[in-house]
């Protein structure tokens, strides 16, 4: 089970992170970035999911900067509220705080750096803009197509789902369009958030399949 801990960013802010460590020697560390919702049971989850095939896995709690222990329900205001949370903070700030989770892993150490909607947006930016991360697994980013003038400095994979009612089916065929270096999977049926059990759109088979296809895809670029 993921235990709670802090760290540091470079600019003296101290965020919460979820931690979870795998039995053995680590294959790496991976960086969940969460969605509108703040670091909920779900991201904790998904740290020990990352755990259980072998990675040291670290959500740090982005909203920490708007108020600690911040958390919304899986329900339109707590999106709505969610929303305004990211809005309040800078580009800045999140990187600091993304590279602060980074550092928390040894230097001889890769780390992947995920995320899940708005967190998968973060995730592709601090997958262009950040040094030392070795891979990007990134679900359903929400405004990846908006930053399509940023290149990957790391090998990466995207996954989305078909009946994404916040990434249409367009916007997912300029981000191919655009970076045909990804690797990027189409999932028939699924909406956003098919990752999450806590939201109505869950999609299991789909989910097993886009980590299973992520874990097959870091066994071969890192």
């Amino acid at each position: 089970m993921s235990t709670t801990s802090h760290i540091t960013a470079a600019d003296g802010h101290r965020l919460e992170i979820a931690r979870a460590e795998p039995n053995g020697t680590p294959k790496g560390g991976v960086i969940i970035l969460h969605a509108i919702y703040g670091l909920t049971d779900h991201i904790r989850g998904v740290c020990d999911t990352w755990a259980a095939n072998g990675y040291v896995g670290i959500a740090p709690a982005l909203f920490d900067r708007v108020g600690r222990g911040l958390v919304h329900p899986h329900t339109r205001e707590g999106g709505n509220a969610g929303r305004q949370c990211y809005e309040a903070l800078t580009e800045a700030m999140i990187l600091a705080d993304i590279a602060a989770a980074r550092d928390a892993f040894p230097d001889s150490a890769p780390v992947i750096v995920s995320g899940f909607c708005s967190g998968g947006t973060w995730a592709w930016i601090a997958g262009a803009k950040l040094h030392r991360l070795a891979a990007q697994v990134n679900f359903y980013g929400s405004h990846v197509a908006r930053h399509l003038y940023l290149q990957p400095r790391c090998p990466t994979i995207l996954h989305y789902g078909d009946a994404d009612h916040v990434v249409p089916a367009a916007d997912i065929a300029r981000i191919q369009a655009a970076h045909p270096a990804c690797e990027m999977h189409v999932y028939p049926g699924a909406g956003h958030a098919y990752f999450n059990p806590e939201q109505d759109h869950y999609d299991g088979p789909a989910a097993a399949l886009s980590l299973e296809r992520s874990l097959a895809f870091l066994d071969r670029v890192l």
